[in-house]
C-alpha cells in the first residue's frame, strides 16, 4: 500500500476563499465563485460595482438560492445582493433594473452584474423580458449574464429543454461551457462581452456541468480578456441609455452590437481549434458536454491527438455557440471532405457552418453532416439516415459509433485500430448484459412518509383531478384518478377549455402554495372569469420540498390567500388542516370561513364538487420533510407519540396504506404470511395509517424509541492494508441507491479524498426526484491527473466498479447499461426496501434473487451481503450502511484512493464522524471475514448474499404448526378436526395426483378460516404472543398505550356505514387479558360478539370452504391442478376486518365461480380410456 500525500491544509470553504490554486466545487457552487471572482477583478480595475442575483429554483438548478444563501457572508462582503425572484419573468426584469442604474444620477456604484438563472421553462416564460432587456443593453460597467438549465434527458422536468432557440430569438449570445471550470471562465467572459458588447449573455448548463463536483486549479485574476480596441465604437458607445427609440435599438442590436460581439470573440479565441491535422479531411464540431462527449468517444476508441494527427482528423471546440463566429469555421473547414457537428437537441451549430461555408471563398466547401447523414434532413419519412439523435441526450458510445461510422467512409475502415472497430459494426458496442424484462420493478419518487400530499390529492369516487408543478405531480403515478398536467402557473387552466365541450360537470385541481405564489393565482382568476366549474385545492405545505425545503417566495400566509380568492371573486371558500384549532386562531382570516380536520376532506370534496363556479379548498399541513428537518434542529415540537403495529392481529390487508399512501408502512414476512410494521426510523408522525380499519394498531404516548444498541464487538484494529490499485487509465465507479439514504455523501467522500490527494476527479449526481425516495445514482471518475478526464458519466460499458447500496437501482437498465463482463466488479446490499408500490399493492413483490443474476450476468465478479442488517446491527443506525459499503470495496482494492485520505474527507464532510470512521471499519473486516463481521452483529447469516428462503416446509410440519396454533386459539379438539379434514384432503390427492400442492394450500387456507380473528383473538394476541414485551424492548421512559378500534357493538358509523375507529386507554389491556380468558364462549349461544353478521359470515366460511374443497378434490387431476390451486387459495386473499374483509370476500366469491367454471371446462385424463382400450 502506497503512502500518499494528502494536501491537509484544505478546507470546505476553499473554494470561495482560496485566490488561487486546486479547489473543489459544484458547479453550483461555481456560479457563486463567479459572483466573487468578478467583483475581486473589478475592484483590482479601480471599479466600484455590485453584484445582483436574481432567479427561480429549478433542476438542474435547484440548489442555486441555497449554496447562495449559504455563502451569504461572503457575498456580502463583497456587496453583491441576492434576491429570489417571485418567479423567472419578474426576477428577470429585476435583473434589467440593474443596468438602469448608470442612467440614475444619485448611483452609489459605477455598474451592477447581474446573473439571472432559471431552467428551461423559466426561460421559455422569460420570452418577453429577455427580448426588452437585451435590446436595451447593458450599462458600461455592468453586465448581464443568463444561466439557463437545461434537462435534456427531461429526468425531472414535464419536457426536455434547450434554451439556445428561446435566446437566439431574443438575439442573445450563448456561451456553451463544457465543465465546472468553465462556468467561471465562461462567466467571467460573458461579463466582459456584455459590457463591451451591450448585450445580455446567455450561459447554457445541463446537469453534467452544473450539477457535478471535481476537483481544479483555478486563477480568477489569471483569465485573460481583451477587450477589442480596432472595432469602430459609434457615437453613444453600445450601452443602455434613456431615451432610446425602439427602432434604433434594434439597428443598434442587429447591425453594431452583435457584430462586435464576434469581433470580441475572435480576439479572445472562445471557439478554439484542439486538434490540427494538416492535410486533414474529417473535422468534428462539438460543443459544451457533447464536446467532453466527443473527447471521450475517441478516448475509448483509441484516437489521442497524435492519432488523429496521423489518420488526418480535426476537432474544433465551440464556445460561443450562437452567433457563430465565421473566420474559425472557414479556417477549420479549409481542405476538409467533411465537417460532423456534434451537438445534442436540435441544430444549433451545423445550421450556422452552412450557412457560413454555403458562400464561403475556399477552394472546395466540405461536406457538413451531424443529426442526419448526407442525405440531408427534409426527406421522405421514415428518415433512415439519422446520424446524432436530436432525440433525449447523446452518450460517448453513441457518439464513438458515429465517428466510426465518418472515419471510415471519409478516411477508410483501415485508419480505425482495433479499439473503435467494435464501434463500426453497430455504432456501438453490442450490450455484455440481459435486458431487464419488460414490467421490471422501478425504484419510482414517492410522496415522503406522513407527505400532505398523500391526504390532499386524493378525490371522491366517480372524480378526476388535473396535476401540476410540485411534489404533487407524482399523483399521476399513483392511484388518485390524476390525468394530465400544465405547465408551472397554468393549473387548472386547461379545463376553461374542455368544460364547454364535455358531459363531466366539474373537476379538481391540485395547486401547491410556491406555484400559487409564483403565478397560480392567476389561473384560479381565469376559471373565476370563464364560470367553469373547478375545484382549486391549494396545498399549503410551508416549503418548496421539490428542490430542497426552500421558503415559498413572498411567505404569503394562509389568511392572504384566503383574502385574495376572496378579492377575486371565488364564492366557495373552505380551509383544511391537520390542526384546525390553531387554523381558527390565524389573525385575518375572512369572516364566515368554514374550519374543517382533513378527516372531513372526502366529505368537503363532495360538497363542492356539486357547488357552481369556482371554489377553493386551502389544505394546510407542513411538508413531511421539512418538519423532520425542524425537529432534528429543535425549531418544531416532536410530538411524543408514535405508532406501532401488532404483526400478530394485523392481516395484511394492506388497508393502512390504502388510507395512509405512507411508505414507512413497511412489509413483514412471517410464517403466517406478509404482515405490516411501521419502520420507526423514516416515519414522520402523520398517524395516517391509524384510518386503517384494523385493531392491530397501538399509539405509543410519551416515552422514546431505544435507540438500536451499537454492537458490542470490539472495532476491527490492526486490519492488513489492501493493494491500492493504479491509476494508468481512469477508474469508473457507479453508487446505486435510494435518495435520502446519503448516496450521495459517499460520491463526495470520494471525490473530496481524491482531491485531497490531488488527483483528478468528477462527480456527477443523478437524482432527479430522487430525494422522494427515488433512484439516485453517483457517477465518479477518478484519474491519475484532471486532464484524463473527459465526460462526467461512467460510460456504458466502463464502470470499473458498481457499489450497489440498492439492488433495485444495480439492477436498473441505466445501471446495467455501464457494467461490462470483462471489466465491472459489483459489491452489492442485498436488502432490498419496498417501493411505494407497496403502499396500494399489498401482496407487492419482486425476486431480489433475479435482479442479482441480472447483475452477475453483466459483471466479471460480484459480491453481495446484507449491508443494511450488518450496518444497523453493527453500528445502531441504518444511514452507516454505505460507509460500510464503501469500507467493502475498498478493503477489496477496487477504489483507488488512501485511507488517510478518506477519513480525512469523512472529517471535512462533518457529519457522524465517529460512526462513519468506524462503519468503514466494520466494512473492511466485513470483506476479510464475513462470518465473524455476522457474528459480531449477532446475525446468522455469513455475511455473503442471504435471500429468504420460498416456503418449502412439508406437509407434515405444516400441520404440526397449525394444529399447536389452533389449541392455543380454541382447544385441542378443534385442532383435531381441522387436521383430520386437511389429511382426509390429502389423501385423495395423493391418488389422483401424487402430489401434496393443493393439501398444503388447502392447510393454509382452512387454518386462516377456522382462525378468524373474532375480539377473544385479538385480545389473546395482545397479551399472549409477548407483544407487551416487545414494546419494552422498543420503547424507554414512562409512556402509556392507546388502543385504536371500532368494536362492532358500540362503534358509531360513519357517512358510509362504516365503523369508526375510536383511541380506547391503557384498560383496555386488562379488558384484553379478560377477554382473552373468555374465548370458551365463542360459538356458544353464550357469545355476545357472534351475532355479528361478520362473525355469523366467519363461521359459515369455515363449512362451505370444506365443503368446496371436496369437489375439487373428488375432481383433482394434473391438468386441473393449477386451477385447483387458485381455489385452494382463495381464503387466503380474503384479508382485513369489517367492511375491508366483507369486499376482499366478495371478490373472492366472484373469482370462486369464475375458477369453479373454469375448473369443470377442463379436461380429465385420468378417466380417460387408454388409446389401445379406445380402439
Amino acid at each position: 500500500m502506497s503512502a500518499h500525500p494528502i494536501d491537509t491544509a484544505v478546507t470546505l470553504d476553499d473554494k470561495y476563499t482560496r485566490p488561487r490554486g486546486r479547489v473543489y466545487m459544484t458547479g453550483t457552487q461555481a456560479l457563486v465563485r463567479l459572483m466573487l471572482a468578478q467583483k475581486q477583478r473589478d475592484e483590482a480595475a479601480g471599479l466600484n460595482t455590485g453584484g445582483f442575483v436574481s432567479g427561480y429554483r429549478g433542476s438542474p438548478l435547484g440548489s442555486v438560492d441555497l449554496e447562495m444563501w449559504k455563502a451569504a457572508p461572503h457575498l456580502e462582503s463583497h456587496r453583491i445582493k441576492f434576491v429570489p425572484g417571485l418567479n423567472e419573468e419578474l426576477a428577470a426584469t429585476s435583473v434589467w433594473g440593474t443596468q438602469m442604474v448608470s442612467l440614475d444620477p444619485k448611483a452609489t456604484v459605477d455598474g451592477v452584474f447581474a446573473l439571472w438563472y432559471g431552467k428551461g421553462p423559466g426561460v421559455d416564460r422569460c420570452g418577453d423580458v429577455f427580448k426588452h432587456g437585451n435590446i436595451a443593453g447593458c450599462s458600461r460597467h455592468g453586465g448581464v449574464v443568463l444561466v439557463a438549465g437545461d434537462d435534456h434527458a427531461c429526468k425531472s422536468s414535464t419536457l426536455p429543454h434547450q434554451s439556445e432557440h428561446a435566446f437566439i430569438a431574443a438575439m442573445i449570445p450563448v456561451l456553451n461551457p463544457a465543465g465546472v471550470r468553465e462556468l467561471i471562465e465562461f462567466g467571467l467572459h460573458g461579463y466582459a462581452m456584455s459590457r463591451y458588447s451591450g448585450c445580455w449573455i446567455g450561459l447554457k448548463v445541463v446537469s453534467d456541468t452544473v450539477e457535478s463536483s471535481t476537483s481544479m486549479d483555478i486563477d480568477p485574476m489569471a483569465v485573460e480578456i481583451r477587450v477589442p480596441d480596432t472595432y469602430p465604437i459609434p457615437d453613444g458607445g453600445f450601452h443602455i441609455r434613456w431615451p432610446d427609440p425602439p427602432l434604433e435599438q434594434e439597428n443598434r442590436l442587429q447591425r453594431e452590437r452583435l457584430y462586435a460581439l464576434l469581433e470580441y470573440v475572435r480576439q479572445n479565441g472562445l471557439n478554439r481549434q484542439d486538434w490540427e491535422a494538416p492535410g486533414a479531411r474529417l473535422g468534428i464540431v462539438t460543443t459544451g458536454k457533447s464536446y467532453l462527449d466527443v473527447r471521450e468517444a475517441l478516448s475509448m476508441m483509441g484516437i489521442d491527438e497524435a492519432a488523429a494527427r496521423d489518420m488526418g482528423l480535426r476537432l474544433l471546440k465551440i464556445g460561443v455557440s450562437w452567433p457563430l463566429e465565421p473566420e474559425c469555421i472557414c479556417e477549420f473547414a479549409e481542405g476538409l471532405d467533411e465537417i460532423l457537428v456534434v451537438e445534442e437537441k436540435r441544430q444549433i451549430i451545423e445550421y450556422q457552418i452552412k450557412e457560413h461555408l454555403y458562400n464561403a471563398a475556399i477552394a472546395a466547401r466540405p461536406r457538413v453532416v451531424g443529426k442526419y447523414d448526407e442525405t440531408g434532413e427534409w426527406v421522405h419519412v421514415p428518415h433512415d439516415g439519422i446520424l446524432l439523435s436530436p432525440n433525449g441526450e447523446l452518450t460517448p458510445a453513441a457518439i464513438a459509433g458515429v465517428i466510426a461510422s465518418r472515419i471510415a467512409k471519409v478516411i477508410g475502415a483501415e485508419a480505425l485500430g482495433p479499439s473503435a472497430r467494435p464501434y463500426l459494426a453497430a455504432r456501438k458496442p453490442a450490450e455484455g448484459f440481459t435486458r431487464p424484462a419488460q414490467g421490471t420493478p422501478q425504484r419510482l419518487p414517492y410522496f415522503c412518509s406522513g407527505c400532505p400530499h398523500n391526504t390532499s390529492t386524493k378525490v371522491p369516487e366517480g372524480s378526476r383531478a388535473v396535476a401540476g408543478i410540485g411534489c404533487h405531480y407524482m399523483a399521476q403515478w399513483m392511484n388518485r384518478r390524476t390525468e394530465t398536467f400544465t405547465q408551472m402557473g397554468g393549473e387548472g387552466a386547461t379545463w376553461i377549455g374542455q368544460a364547454f365541450f364535455t358531459d363531466t360537470p366539474h373537476i379538481f385541481a391540485n395547486l401547491g402554495d410556491g406555484t400559487y405564489s409564483h403565478s397560480g393565482s392567476l389561473a384560479i382568476r381565469a376559471a373565476v372569469a370563464a364560470g367553469v366549474n373547478i375545484t382549486y385545492k391549494i396545498l399549503v405545505n410551508d416549503a418548496v420540498a421539490m428542490t430542497g425545503g426552500q421558503p415559498v417566495e413572498g411567505a404569503p400566509t394562509v389568511p392572504q390567500i384566503l383574502q385574495q380568492m376572496v378579492a377575486e371573486g371565488v364564492p366557495h371558500l373552505r380551509l383544511v388542516g391537520d390542526d384546525p384549532d390553531a387554523l381558527a386562531e390565524l389573525p385575518g382570516l375572512p369572516a364566515g370561513i368554514a374550519i374543517s380536520h382533513r378527516d372531513k376532506m372526502d366529505d368537503i370534496q363532495r360538497e363542492l364538487r356539486n357547488k357552481p363556479g369556482v371554489s377553493v379548498i386551502v389544505y394546510v399541513q407542513t411538508c413531511a420533510a421539512e418538519k423532520r428537518r425542524r425537529r432534528k434542529r429543535g425549531k418544531l415540537a416532536d410530538p411524543p407519540r408514535r405508532v406501532v403495529i401488532n404483526e400478530e392481529v394485523c392481516e395484511g390487508c394492506g388497508d393502512c396504506g390504502v388510507q395512509s399512501n405512507c411508505v414507512s408502512i413497511q412489509p413483514l414476512e412471517t410464517p403466517l404470511g406478509r404482515k405490516r410494521t411501521i419502520d420507526q426510523s423514516s416515519c414522520n408522525k402523520d398517524y395516517s395509517c391509524l384510518k386503517g380499519f384494523c385493531p392491530s394498531f397501538v399509539t405509543v404516548e410519551g416515552g422514546r424509541l431505544r435507540k438500536p444498541a451499537r454492537s458490542a464487538a470490539p472495532l476491527p484494529t490492526g486490519l492488513p492494508a489492501p493493494r491500492i490499485p493504479g491509476l494508468h487509465e481512469p477508474c469508473n465507479i457507479a453508487i446505486t441507491g435510494v435518495g435520502g439514504t446519503g448516496v450521495i455523501t459517499i460520491g463526495a467522500l470520494m471525490g473530496i479524498a481524491a482531491h485531497l490527494e490531488g488527483k483528478g476527479v468528477v462527480v456527477l449526481d443523478m437524482a432527479g426526484l430522487a430525494q422522494k425516495g427515488g433512484a439516485v445514482m453517483s457517477h465518479v471518475r477518478l484519474a491519475a491527473t484532471p486532464s484524463a478526464l473527459h465526460a462526467t458519466r461512467v460510460p456504458a460499458g466502463r464502470a470499473d466498479l458498481i457499489l450497489g447500496c440498492d439492488l433495485m437501482v444495480a439492477a436498473s437498465l441505466d445501471a446495467l447499461d455501464m457494467m461490462s463482463p470483462v471489466r465491472t466488479r459489483a459489491v452489492i446490499n442485498a436488502d432490498v426496501a419496498p417501493t411505494g408500490a407497496f403502499t396500494q399493492d399489498p401482496d407487492w413483490a419482486i425476486s431480489p434473487q433475479a435482479m442479482l443474476e441480472q447483475v452477475q450476468g453483466a459483471t466479471r465478479h460480484l459480491e453481495s451481503l446484507q449491508a443494511g442488517a450488518l450496518a444497523t446491527a453493527l453500528m445502531g443506525d441504518s444511514i452507516a450502511t454505505n460507509v460500510f459499503m464503501l469500507g467493502y470495496a475498498w478493503q477489496k482494492s477496487w477504489i483507488p484512493l488512501e485511507e488517510s485520505s478518506l477519513m480525512r474527507a469523512i472529517e471535512l464532510n462533518g457529519a457522524a464522524v465517529e460512526m462513519n470512521k468506524a462503519a468503514f471499519a466494520w466494512g473492511r473486516q466485513a470483506a476479510l471475514d464475513p462470518a465473524a463481521v455476522a457474528v459480531a452483529a449477532g446475525l446468522r447469516q455469513s455475511g455473503t448474499v442471504v435471500m429468504m428462503p420460498p416456503r418449502t416446509h412439508s406437509l407434515d410440519a405444516l400441520l404440526a404448526d397449525r394444529t399447536a396454533r389452533l389449541t392455543s386459539y380454541q382447544h385441542a379438539a378443534y385442532a383435531r378436526r381441522y387436521e383430520a379434514f386437511v389429511r382426509e384432503i390429502a389423501a385423495q390427492e395423493a391418488a389422483r395426483t401424487g402430489g401434496t400442492r393443493f393439501a398444503r394450500e388447502v392447510a393454509i387456507s382452512l387454518y386462516k378460516l377456522m382462525a378468524y380473528k373474532d375480539e377473544y383473538e385479538v385480545a389473546r394476541l395482545f397479551v399472549g404472543t409477548g407483544f407487551f414485551d416487545r414494546l419494552a424492548r422498543q420503547f424507554e421512559g414512562g409512556y402509556s398505550l392507546r388502543f385504536h378500534l371500532a368494536p362492532p357493538l358500540f362503534a358509531r358509523r360513519d357517512a358510509h356505514g362504516h365503523l369508526m375507529k375510536k383511541a380506547y386507554g391503557p384498560w383496555m389491556r386488562h379488558a384484553y387479558a379478560v377477554l382473552a380468558k373468555a374465548r370458551f364462549l365463542r360459538g356458544t349461544p353464550f357469545d355476545p360478539f357472534g351475532y355479528t353478521a361478520e362473525r355469523r359470515a366467519e363461521r359459515a366460511a369455515i363449512p362451505d370452504y370444506q365443503a368446496s374443497m371436496r369437489r375439487v378434490a373428488a375432481k383433482l387431476a394434473p391438468e386441473r391442478l393449477e386451477t385447483a390451486l387458485e381455489l385452494a387459495r382463495l381464503p387466503q386473499e380474503v384479508r382485513g376486518y369489517g367492511h375491508v374483509k366483507a369486499e376482499q370476500a366478495r371478490q373472492a366469491e366472484l373469482r370462486r365461480r369464475q375458477l369453479l367454471a373454469r375448473l369443470e371446462a377442463e379436461p380429465d385424463t385420468r378417466n380417460r380410456p387408454a388409446p389401445h382400450e379406445a380402439a
